[in-house]
């Protein structure tokens, strides 16, 4: 099992990354968001992988966190959910906003990918709910309420990641989503 890559980035893709270790190019598949931040990178990088063996391929998935990579290999283990659907589905949103909308019982961002219906998402939900609390100490950062301050904030023409982050910074306290969303926009302005 190859568990992890120390290399510099000879080449990139919108959905992968060629890492040459030590004179050696590991196609890695990644999150469109790992791709982007890779593709800037000058230095060597760490990659945590997982190695999906199949009958006519060996296929590298990489991560930029051991947390990112414990979600998929969780995401694989549900019965009907390859590689490619777990990484479609980390394309979506941050690990913690999936995370939190799992242990929530939403399934809204899971139907979003193509060819996960309405029960693979509920079963989804049903198998990793209780898994998810090992992904962390349980507190995601994201509000239940946070996923139409997002698509407002995107509508704006702010990025998931400035949406995401300016989102955080609101007091736990503070549970009305337009509340949530007007000190979201407050912090937005002032960075």
């Amino acid at each position: 099992m190859i568990a992890q890559l120390k290399g510099s980035v000879s080449a990139h893709g919108v959905d992968y990354a060629i890492l040459d270790v030590s004179g050696v190019g590991y196609l890695v598949h990644t999150t469109r968001e790992a791709a982007i931040l890779l593709s800037k990178q000058k230095k060597e990088v760490v990659l945590w992988t997982h190695l999906a063996v199949r009958e006519i391929s060996l296929d590298l998935y990489g991560f930029l966190t051991e947390r990112e990579m414990s979600f998929f290999e969780m995401l694989i283990s549900v019965s009907g959910i390859g590689p490619k659907s777990a990484l479609a589905i980390m394309n979506l949103e941050a690990v913690e906003t999936l995370s939190s909308a799992i242990i929530q019982g939403d399934t809204t961002y899971l139907t979003k990918v193509s060819g996960i219906g309405r029960k693979s998402a509920e079963k989804i939900v049903i198998e990793l709910r209780d898994k998810m609390t090992t992904l962390g100490d349980g507190e995601t950062g994201i509000h239940s309420g946070d996923t139409e301050a997002i698509e407002a904030l995107l509508s704006l023409g702010y990025s998931k990641k400035e949406a995401r982050e300016a989102l955080r910074s609101v007091p736990k306290d503070i549970k009305d989503t337009g509340k949530r969303l007007t000190h979201a926009l407050k912090t937005l302005g002032n960075g």
